[in-house]
């Protein structure tokens, strides 16, 4: 695919830092994207002085954490003002509560007998990529496997840090109605990531996406990554009944994990594709 509007960098949770990510994405064809790190602008400046040496676009984007029916959800903003004061506020917030719960995770994997998991996390964090921010589940599941404590990343999150785990701490988001006015204020375009990733009935994934617009989204992401088929064919169903603008990306987070850059499911040929909307002119991921 030539678009990827869902990627991560060493600014939050992915392996490669800005540049290094936007040079891979180059090499595999992308030549619109988007870097939609967790809770945190810091990556775009360099991530845009990369691009703009390899005559890419790079879309403004961030993924910005909040709460829905008592769970944690993602929204994705493209193409916004990253100086808007609202947005700056709101990003300064989640950055000063992500501290607040990884310091948390690390007290409680103390208590169970393994001591200094934040300062493991932080320098694992640092050895991929400088960054002001927080040190995230994956690195504290990497620091676990470091120290032994482990096999590797994935019975780190089965039995320590996934959901209802113990690292799993909940953390006050803004709720999605706040996230969705900050974005807007700041003159994003806004999606709802990866509606499918939810553990939610039919019915209640509906209601959020009614809700969801009703704050003021745009888009849903149709496509993430490789998920199922038949994931991509409900969440079709539901862009089509509301009448919403799509976005796909590949979610990717480093080599070897879920999705490689600019790799994803093909998006459905009736729907609007948001990226069409930027300012620049339009780009269709070849299929």
């Amino acid at each position: 695919m030539n678009v990827d509007l869902h990627c991560h960098s060493t600014a939050s949770d992915g392996a490669l830092a800005p540049a290094v990510l936007v040079a891979r994405a180059f090499e595999h064809g992308v030549r619109v994207l988007a870097l939609t790190d967790h809770d945190t602008l810091e990556g775009l400046d360099e991530a845009r002085g990369a691009a703009t040496a390899l005559g890419m676009q790079l879309v403004n984007g961030v993924e910005l954490s909040c709460t829905w029916g008592g769970a944690t959800i993602h929204v994705l903003g493209y193409g916004f003002d990253v100086n808007a004061p609202a947005l700056v506020q709101a990003i300064a917030q989640l950055r000063d509560g992500r501290w607040l719960r990884s310091e948390e995770i690390s007290r409680k994997l103390a208590l169970k007998g393994m001591p200094g998991a934040l300062d493991g996390a932080r320098q694992i964090q640092q050895e991929l990529g400088d960054s002001g921010n927080a040190p995230a589940r994956p690195h504290f599941a990497d620091w676990m496997v470091r120290e032994g404590f482990v096999k590797d990343r994935a019975e780190a999150f089965r039995k320590w840090l996934g959901a209802g785990k113990l690292g799993d701490v909940k953390q006050h988001w803004p709720t999605l109605e706040e996230t969705v006015e900050t974005l807007r204020a700041a003159g994003a375009w806004v999606s709802l990531a990866h509606p499918w990733h939810y553990d939610f009935t039919r019915s209640k994934r509906r209601r959020l996406v009614a809700d969801y617009i009703q704050a003021g989204g745009h888009a849903i992401e149709v496509v993430n990554g490789h998920q199922p088929a038949e994931q991509v064919g409900s969440l079709a169903i539901l862009a089509r009944e509301f009448g919403l603008l799509v976005t796909a990306g590949s979610d990717f987070h480093g080599p070897g994990g879920w999705s490689e850059i600019g790799e994803y499911r093909p998006l459905p040929e009736d729907l609007p594709p948001l990226w069409c909307r930027f300012k620049h002119d339009p780009v269709t991921a070849a299929v």
